[in-house]
C-alpha cells in the first residue's frame, strides 16, 4: 500500500526572510522559507503590492538562510543551511525564472542533528567566507571567492570546532578588509557534564567569542572569548571599515549590550519597558528579531521586543569609539520571526504567528516627540526606562499576505450549500487567532458594477489603435440592439462610434492598426480610422449564424454551413478569399488564434459542428479552406478558444485549442503549430451548463476564462498551469479589460449587470474568509442541524476580561496612592487615561499573567457571517481542553448537550493540577444557546471527549472512562485503566473504540454490552506520538504524529472476527500478548513523512 498525496494549500508561515538585489536589476526581493518551500518576492516599489515571483520546494527543512554579495558585484546570492548536510549556493536567474545551484557541498550526515553544521549561517558582510554550524560542537568556515570567469568559487571547509559546546547564534563581524572574523554566543558544558551535584550547571556562563579567518594561512583561529554576565539570545552585527565602529550588539534579557575587541569599553542599555504593562512584574523582556539598514552616510537597527514593539537603535561615536547606545521607541507590529529594511523603504515583516505585513517606512522617527533612551542616562542596576505604546506613526501598512500559520484544527463540510465543500479552520494563536473558511477558488475583486437596460446576451472590449494601452470601448449587444460604451475617467454611451446599433451584434475586434470591425447577422462592417464605413452584406436569404475574427483576419459561417473567409490586405481593406468552403454539418461554434508577432496570419481555423466534431481548417494562401485534422468529441461543442500559453521571454509557447461542451465537460488539446494536428487532450467537468470560453489576459500572457454553472480561469503562471474556478457568481458571457485603474481585469454581464472585475492573487488555490477570535482556538465542532460551529478557546499565561479590568482597576488606585498630596489632580488624569486606554491586543499583544494562569471561553458562531450567537466565560485558571457535541439515549432525540473538559489551576512544568472538571450544557433547537447544568469532578485532564451509542467516553489519564447522563453529574458506567501514559485523541466506530496514547500509538477497544466491560485486544508494538486519527473501515486506521508521520495501521485479517465471536469476553482480559500489551498486534500498512506537525485527520469528499 502507498499514500499518494496532494497539497491543496502550501505552507503559508514564514520562518525566514532574507533581502536583497537577487534578480541583478535595480529592484529589491524578499526570499522567504516556508519550511521545505523557497519563495522569491518581489514588493512592487509603486503599489507595495507583495507579488510571488517564484515558489520552489526543496525537498528538505530549511534550517538557516542567508545573503551575500561578492566583493564588487551587482547581485545577491542565497546560501541555504538544511538537514540534508550540505552547504547550497543558490542564485536567482530572472529569464529563466529559476534558482540555480551554483554550488552544493557535503560536509555531513541528513537530518537536523546536534552536531551536524546547518543550523546556524553567518556571512562575512564583504562576502568573503560563510561559516555554517551546528546546535553543538562542529562549525565549518567555507572561502568564497571568483575564477577567471568571474563564476562564484567555493573553497573547502575549515574547520573550527569546540567540543564540549552549545551555540546559541552566529554573525558575521563586519572588519572591512582585514582577515574575517565570526562572532558566536557559546556555552561549555564541560564542568556541568562531570559534576554531579550540578552546582556547575548553575554557574555556567555564556561566552562570547570570536573566531578569525587567517586568509594568509588559510585556518580558523580561535581569537577571543569572554564570558557574558547575561544569558543572551541573539547577535546584531555593527557596520564597520569605512561605515561604522565594528563590532557587535548582544540582545539578552532585559539588557542590549555593544561589545568590540580592543580598548572599546561595554556600553550597555536597558531594554525599555511598557508604562503602566499588565504583564507578571517579575518577567524579563528580550529582543527576539532585527533588522538593519544601511546608507553611505548613516545606519540604525530595528529590534522587536517579544511583545511587538520595535525599537530604533542608533550608536553615537567619537572617534570609532561607541559612546552610547540609544533606543527610541519606533512602532509595535505583530512579533516576527524575521524582519527585513529594504532599500526601497519598505519593511518586510514575517509574523511568527498569521498573517504577514508590508510596510511603507513614512518615518525615521528622528524629529517626533518620543523618548530617547540612551546608555548614559543614570539607572539603579536593575531599573530600566518606560515608554508609552501607540498606534503605528512611522509605519504605513501597504501589504498583506494571509498566513494560515498554525492550523491548530481543520474540518471539511459544505455548510454553506455550494455543491463544493469548504474548509473550516481554526488558525493563529492568542488575540490574533481567527476561523478561516476557505473556498476552492480564486479571488475576484469587483471594480465596478452597473445596471443595464436589458438582459444583453454579450460582451466585447476594443482598441482605437492597436498600440493603444488601455482599451476605448465596451460593446454590449443585446437581443434587437447594440450598445457602445467609452472607457475613460467613467464609462459613458456614445453614438459616434460607427457600429451599427440596431442589430445585435455576433462579434467585434479592433482590425489592423487603426481600424474596428462589427459582424453582425446580415452583414460585416469595417469602421476605418476617419470614420469611413465598407459594409459586405449577407447574400441572399441567408444570415451569418457564427464567426471568428482577430486582429487580420474575419471568418463567417453562413446558415447551411458554408464558410467565408476574409483577410486584411497591406492597405488595410478587408478582402475576401474568392472560394467559400461547404461544411458537412451545421457550424456550431468558431475560433482563430491571435495573429502571431511578426506574421501575417492565424494559420488555423477551429471548427466545431453540429455532428460533435470539431475541424481544424488551414488558412494559408497555399491549401486555403483545406481540412487539416478533425477530432471527435463527446457530445457537441459549444465553443472553441485557440490560445498560445506557456511563452516566456526565452521559451517558445505551445499552442492549445480549448473546447466547451454542451455537458459542462472543458477539454484542453494540443495544437500542432505546423501540421495542425491535435493531441494530448485533457478533460475536466466545470458544470452543468455548456462551457462558454473566452480568451484573455492575464499575468502578459493568454488565458482562458470559461463559464459554466461556475466560472474558471486556465492561466500559465510560474512555470506551471492553474486551472482554477472564480470564487464568484454565475456570469454568462466575458471579455478581456484594460483601463489605468484595473491593467489586467475582465468585463463581464450576470443577467441585466455589466460587471468589472480583477484577479489580482493568482496562483492562490483557495480563497478566504477571516473571523477573529479572542483566545487560541483548541477545537470545534459543527452543529449538524444548523451547521453552526461549537469552538472552545483557551489560552496560558493569560488574563480574563474580568480579571484583567480588576488588575487595570488596582493599578489606577495604586497610581492615586503612589501621588503626593500636591500630585492629585495630575495622578486621576492619568489613572483615568490608563483605564480608558483602549490599545487593541490582535496589534499590542495579550498581558502575559505568568505561568499557570489560563483564561477560556465558549462561543457558538455562524460560519457564513461570522456572528457569534453566544459566548460563555470560565474563571481564571480555568483551561478548556476538550470539547463534544451529543445526545444521550436516556434523555430522548430532541435533547442536545456540549461537554467541555477543564483543567484548573494547570501547571504545564513541573506539570501539577488543581482540579479537572467535565461542564455539561444543554443546547438550544436553534444551537444560538448553551444552559449550564452541572460539573462533574474528574480525577485527571480529560484530553479527549468521544458520543458513543447514546453515552460519552472520556479519556482521563491512563483511564478510558464510560459516562451516562445524570440530573447533578455525569454517572460513571465503566472504565479501563490499563492505557500506558495518557489518552490524547479517542474515535468509535460500531462497537470499536480507537484510543489514541500520547506515546504508544493506538489501541482498539471492544465495549461489551452484556458484560458492561471495555476490552483493550489490539495495540502497535512502535511507539508513536499520537497528535490525531482517523477510522478508514473497522479495522484500519491512518495515525498521525508529533514528528510529521503518518501512517495507515489495521488489524490482521483473521484477527476481527476472531475478538467479535469470544463468547466470554473474558479472553482479551487474560491473554496478554507481546511485551505485556494487548494479545493482538496492528500491522503497519504504510508510512508517510509530511514534513510538518500534523493537527486534524479527516476522510472526506473535496
Amino acid at each position: 500500500m502507498f499514500l499518494y498525496n496532494v497539497t491543496l494549500q502550501r505552507a503559508t508561515g514564514i520562518t525566514h526572510a532574507i533581502h536583497g538585489n537577487f534578480s541583478g536589476s535595480k529592484h529589491q526581493e524578499v526570499v522567504v522559507s516556508r519550511g521545505k518551500i523557497l519563495d522569491v518576492l518581489r514588493p512592487d516599489p509603486n503599489t507595495g503590492k507583495v507579488v510571488t515571483l517564484l515558489s520552489v520546494e526543496v525537498f528538505g527543512v530549511i534550517r538557516s538562510l542567508m545573503s551575500f554579495r561578492l566583493t564588487g558585484g551587482a547581485k545577491d546570492y542565497i546560501v541555504v543551511g538544511s538537514d540534508s548536510g550540505r552547504i547550497v549556493i543558490l542564485e536567482y536567474n530572472a529569464t529563466k525564472n529559476v534558482l540555480e545551484k551554483i554550488h552544493q557541498e557535503t560536509f555531513g550526515k541528513s537530518g537536523c542533528r546536534r552536531i551536524v553544521p546547518g543550523q546556524y549561517l553567518a556571512i562575512d558582510p564583504k562576502g568573503r567566507a560563510v561559516m555554517v554550524g551546528a546546535v553543538e560542537k562542529q562549525k565549518l568556515v567555507y572561502i568564497l571567492n571568483r575564477d577567471a570567469q568571474a563564476r562564484l568559487t567555493i573553497s573547502s571547509p575549515l574547520e573550527a570546532h569546540k567540543s564540549n559546546t552549545f551555540v546559541y547564534h552566529i554573525v558575521g563581524v563586519d572588519v572591512g578588509f582585514e582577515n574575517p572574523m565570526f562572532a558566536c554566543l557559546e556555552m561549555d558544558y564541560e564542568e556541568a557534564d562531570t559534576d554531579p551535584t550540578g552546582e556547575a550547571a548553575q554557574n555556567t556562563k555564556q561566552a562570547l567569542t570570536f573566531y578569525e579567518l587567517d586568509l594568509g594561512l588559510n585556518h580558523v583561529v580561535r581569537k577571543y572569548s569572554e564570558a557574558l554576565d547575561e544569558h543572551a539570545n541573539f547577535l546584531i552585527t555593527v557596520p564597520g571599515g569605512n561605515d561604522g565602529p565594528s563590532g557587535v550588539l548582544i540582545c539578552s534579557e532585559n539588557y542590549i549590550t555593544y561589545k568590540n575587541l580592543g580598548d572599546q569599553p561595554d556600553i550597555r542599555c536597558p531594554i525599555p519597558r511598557r508604562r503602566n504593562d499588565l504583564d507578571d512584574p517579575e518577567r524579563g523582556m528580550i529582543f527576539v528579531c532585527s533588522a538593519a539598514h544601511k546608507t553611505k552616510s548613516m545606519f540604525f537597527f530595528l529590534a522587536q521586543t517579544e511583545q511587538g514593539d520595535i525599537f530604533k537603535i542608533t550608536l553615537e561615536l567619537d572617534d570609532d569609539m561607541v559612546t552610547e547606545i540609544r533606543l527610541k521607541y519606533f512602532d509595535t507590529v505583530p512579533v516576527a520571526s524575521s524582519m527585513c529594511v529594504l532599500k526601497t523603504g519598505f519593511l518586510f515583516v514575517a509574523s511568527e504567528f498569521g498573517n504577514h505585513y508590508l510596510y511603507q517606512i513614512a518615518h525615521l522617527g528622528d524629529d517626533d516627540d518620543e523618548p530617547e533612551f540612551s546608555s548614559a542616562m543614570p539607572l539603579e542596576e536593575g531599573d530600566t526606562f518606560f515608554f508609552a505604546p501607540r498606534i503605528l506613526r512611522n509605519l504605513v501598512l501597504v501589504d498583506e499576505l494571509e498566513s494560515l500559520s498554525p492550523i491548530i484544527s481543520c474540518q471539511v463540510a459544505d455548510l454553506a450549500n455550494e455543491d463544493t465543500p469548504q474548509l473550516y479552520m481554526l488558525c493563529g494563536r492568542g488575540p490574533r487567532s481567527s476561523v478561516r473558511v476557505l473556498r476552492h477558488g480564486l479571488e475576484v475583486s469587483e471594480m465596478a458594477v452597473s445596471e443595464l437596460p436589458g438582459n444583453p446576451n454579450a460582451v466585447w472590449t476594443v482598441k482605437r489603435r492597436a498600440d493603444d494601452e488601455f482599451d476605448s470601448y465596451i460593446i454590449v449587444s443585446f437581443v434587437n440592439a447594440t450598445l457602445v460604451l467609452s472607457i475613460g475617467e467613467t464609462v459613458e454611451e456614445v453614438t459616434d462610434s460607427g457600429f451599427l446599433g440596431t442589430t445585435p451584434t455576433l462579434s467585434c475586434s479592433a482590425l489592423g492598426e487603426d481600424a474596428l470591425v462589427q459582424i453582425y447577422p446580415d452583414g460585416i462592417r469595417h469602421i476605418r480610422a476617419d470614420k469611413r464605413v465598407n459594409e459586405w452584406k449577407a447574400p441572399g436569404k441567408r444570415a451569418i449564424f457564427r464567426c471568428a475574427v482577430n486582429q487580420r483576419q474575419v471568418v463567417i459561417a453562413l446558415t447551411g454551413g458554408e464558410l467565408v473567409y476574409f483577410e486584411m490586405d497591406p492597405t488595410g481593406q478587408l478582402n475576401e478569399y474568392t472560394e467559400r468552403r461547404e461544411m458537412p454539418a451545421d457550424v456550431v461554434c468558431m475560433s482563430l488564434g491571435t495573429v502571431p508577432v511578426g506574421e501575417q496570419r492565424c494559420r488555423f481555423l477551429a471548427v466545431g459542428l453540429a455532428d460533435s466534431t470539431v475541424r481544424i481548417i488551414s488558412l494559408d494562401p497555399s491549401d486555403c479552406l483545406s481540412p487539416l485534422s478533425m477530432q471527435a468529441l463527446p457530445a457537441r461543442a459549444e465553443s472553441l478558444c485557440i490560445v498560445d500559453m506557456g511563452s516566456g521571454e526565452e521559451s517558445q509557447g505551445t499552442l492549445y485549442l480549448n473546447i466547451g461542451l454542451e455537458n459542462g465537460v472543458l477539454l484542453r488539446t494540443v495544437l500542432d503549430p505546423v501540421t495542425g494536428d491535435l493531441a494530448d487532450t485533457r478533460t475536466r467537468y466545470i458544470g452543468s451548463r455548456p462551457v462558454k470560453l473566452f480568451r484573455i489576459r492575464m499575468q502578459g500572457g493568454e488565458a482562458v476564462l470559461a463559464m459554466s454553472s461556475r466560472s474558471w480561469l486556465s492561466y500559465y503562471f510560474q512555470n506551471r498551469f492553474h486551472l482554477t474556478p472564480l470564487s464568484y457568481e454565475t456570469l454568462e458571457y466575458a471579455s478581456g479589460f484594460s483601463s489605468e485603474q484595473c491593467p489586467e481585469g475582465v468585463v463581464a454581464i450576470s443577467t441585466n449587470t455589466l460587471r468589472i472585475l480583477a484577479m489580482e492573487k493568482l496562483g492562490a488555490v483557495f480563497n478566504q474568509m477571516s473571523f477573529p477570535l479572542e483566545y487560541t482556538p483548541k477545537k470545534f465542532a459543527i452543529h449538524p442541524g444548523t451547521g453552526n460551529l461549537i469552538i472552545i478557546e483557551s489560552d496560558h499565561n493569560a488574563y480574563t476580561e474580568d480579571v484583567k479590568k480588576q488588575r487595570r482597576i488596582q493599578m489606577a488606585d495604586e497610581m492615586k496612592e503612589a501621588a503626593g498630596p500636591d500630585e492629585q489632580e495630575l495622578a486621576q488624569e492619568m489613572a483615568d487615561a490608563f483605564l480608558n486606554e483602549d490599545l487593541p491586543d490582535t496589534v499590542f499583544g495579550a498581558p502575559k499573567a505568568g505561568p499557570g494562569m489560563w483564561a477560556s471561553i465558549v462561543r457558538i458562531m455562524d460560519p457564513i457571517e461570522g456572528r457569534t450567537f453566544f459566548l460563555h466565560r470560565f474563571e481564571q485558571n480555568e483551561a478548556a481542553m476538550s470539547l463534544a457535541y451529543c445526545k444521550f439515549a436516556s434523555q430522548g432525540e430532541f435533547q442536545q448537550f456540549v461537554l467541555i473538559g477543564v483543567a484548573k489551576d494547570f501547571q504545564l512544568a513541573p506539570r501539577t493540577i488543581g482540579q479537572c472538571y467535565i461542564y455539561t450544557f444543554r443546547l438550544n433547537q436553534e444551537c444560538n444557546m448553551l444552559e449550564y447544568l452541572h460539573r462533574t469532578i474528574v480525577d485527571e485532564v480529560p484530553y479527549s471527549i468521544c458520543p458513543f451509542k447514546g453515552k460519552i467516553l472520556i479519556g482521563l489519564g491512563k483511564t478510558l472512562r464510560l459516562y451516562d447522563f445524570g440530573k447533578k453529574k455525569l454517572l460513571k458506567k465503566s472504565e479501563n485503566k490499563h492505557f500506558p501514559n495518557m489518552i490524547v485523541h479517542i474515535t468509535a466506530y460500531g462497537n470499536r473504540i480507537y484510543v489514541s496514547d500520547v506515546q504508544e500509538s493506538v489501541h482498539f477497544v471492544r465495549y461489551k454490552r452484556q458484560d458492561n466491560q471495555l476490552i483493550l485486544f489490539a495495540d502497535e508494538t512502535n511507539p508513536r506520538w499520537v497528535t490525531v486519527t482517523a477510522v478508514l473501515d473497522y479495522d484500519t486506521v491512518a495515525v498521525a504524529d508529533k514528528f510529521g508521520n503518518i501512517g495507515v495501521l489495521r488489524l490482521p485479517p483473521n484477527t476481527s472476527d476472531d475478538i467479535d465471536e469470544d463468547p466470554s469476553g473474558t479472553k482479551a482480559l487474560w491473554d496478554r500478548g507481546v511485551l505485556s500489551g494487548a494479545s493482538n498486534k496492528l500491522e503497519v500498512l504504510c508510512n508517510f513523512h509530511v514534513g510538518e506537525t500534523v493537527l486534524s485527520l479527516q476522510v472526506s469528499k473535496i
